[in-house]
């Protein structure tokens, strides 16, 4: 069948609908295969989080244990779990700023960790951070439950995400009894908990896409766009020389001219094999990034996701067909998809304060790192214990790592494991 271009399928039309997805179940989007290209910056970033999370979780687990503190016999087999590519013990030995090794009372040879009074400080301010932003997080979960198919997500698919959405530790027990009126949690008829949302608001349906055009700067064109006059384009930030092959930029117009789906709309009418389709799954899976703090997650808790999401069955191939609005790292042997718009120059655009609070606590793991068993006396002398973020550290002349390159590298050899990798 014959492509015609989105302009002239309006124009021969004879009758024009009011209803976009009618007319563009039939046209074709030139397919062009992209090179995936290796971005240092964020490759970096996720490098550096990866150990972070890690570190968190096991600061959370700590504080849950009912004796203030783990064995490491306990954790040994939580590498896998953690995201790490080196054994646990080796790992949280790396930081005795935030983790204190000692004996255990009755097997000498029995290594225990217990928290440190920076890490326990740092904890009390994470919980401060929670209860001052709490109405945020209801609304960012709110908004999760929203997409979702059935309005409800599984408890194992959601607790992988719990730190990229910035819930409270045990937020089942801690929020959710909080807020009857928003979300409940239910058992599904296979047994499993869920979440369920137990009130649509309105006011939460807006994606990310659509805030950041109502903008001053670009308040006239989402106003068109309400109007139906126009369509919402996503911001793009393509790797070094993408940008200027005509394949590529006539590609990503003949995209941009698509009508935008809006995540929180149904897409029951919109053909699962049109390029209508695929532009509405690169609308969902921005929409679920820009909900993460850190504006990434890792590929697989996107993929236990998919039926909730209503996604099909290879959609992950999107990410490289779109490197310019995704960006897929292979760091720490797994598979990790950021959202390029969220940084600029190695650093998050619009951090939350919780990100901020990570900061400081990843400077006290570099502190650990480098000096050790010398690194809680230089803590204290920095006084990194108020609240300070990293920018405001390293302004008082103290040294925090922000990697601010942004260099992009084509790698065949590497190129290819993406490719793999994203057909699995």
């Amino acid at each position: 069948m014959k492509s015609f271009s989105f302009s002239t399928l309006i124009l021969r039309s004879p009758y024009l609908s009011p209803n976009p997805f009618l007319l563009l179940q039939c046209r074709g989007i030139a397919k062009v295969r992209l090179k995936w290209v290796k971005n240092r910056s964020l490759d970096h970033i996720i490098d550096t989080e990866t150990d972070l999370k890690a570190a968190s979780l096991l600061k959370d687990a700590i504080k849950r244990s009912s004796t203030g503190f783990v064995t490491i016999k306990s954790i040994a087999d939580w590498q896998k779990l953690l995201g790490l590519t080196i054994p646990v013990l080796r790992f949280i030995r790396r930081y005795p700023t935030l983790f204190h090794e000692f004996p255990h009372s009755r097997y000498a040879n029995l290594p225990c960790f217990r928290l440190t009074d920076t890490a326990l400080l740092l904890d009390q301010q994470e919980t401060s951070v929670h209860q001052i932003h709490e109405s945020d997080t209801v609304e960012r979960l709110c908004r999760v439950l929203m997409m979702m198919k059935n309005r409800a997500i599984p408890l194992p698919s959601l607790r992988p995400l719990e730190w990229d959405l910035g819930l409270p530790c045990g937020f089942e027990r801690s929020l959710i009894p909080k807020y009857p009126d928003h979300f409940r949690l239910v058992k599904a008829s296979n047994g499993d908990w869920c979440l369920r949302l137990m009130e649509w608001a309105e006011e939460f349906a807006v994606s990310a896409l659509q805030r950041s055009n109502e903008s001053s700067e670009l308040g006239d064109a989402y106003r068109q766009f309400k109007r139906g006059r126009t369509t919402l384009a996503f911001p793009m930030s393509f790797p070094r020389g993408y940008g200027a092959q005509k394949k590529v930029k006539a590609w990503m117009e003949e995209f941009q001219k698509l009508p935008y789906v809006s995540p929180y709309e149904s897409c029951r009418q919109i053909d699962p094999n049109s390029d209508l389709m695929e532009k509405r799954v690169v609308g969902v899976l921005h929409e679920l990034l820009s909900l993460t703090l850190h504006k990434k997650t890792k590929r697989n808790y996107l993929r236990s996701l998919r039926e909730e999401l209503n996604l099909p069955h290879k959609f992950t191939r999107i990410f490289t067909r779109y490197p310019g609005i995704f960006y897929l790292s292979l760091k720490c042997k797994t598979t990790t998809v950021s959202l390029r718009e969220g940084y600029q120059r190695g650093k998050l655009v619009n951090p939350h304060p919780l990100t901020r609070l990570r900061e400081k606590f990843y400077h006290v793991m570099k502190t650990g790192l480098f000096y050790r068993g010398k690194g809680a006396a230089l803590i204290e002398k920095e006084g990194i214990l108020l609240n300070n973020t990293a920018e405001e550290m390293v302004e008082n002349g103290l040294d925090v790592e922000l990697d601010e390159t942004g260099d992009d590298e084509c790698l065949e050899d590497e190129n290819s494991q993406a490719e793999e990798s994203d057909s699995d």
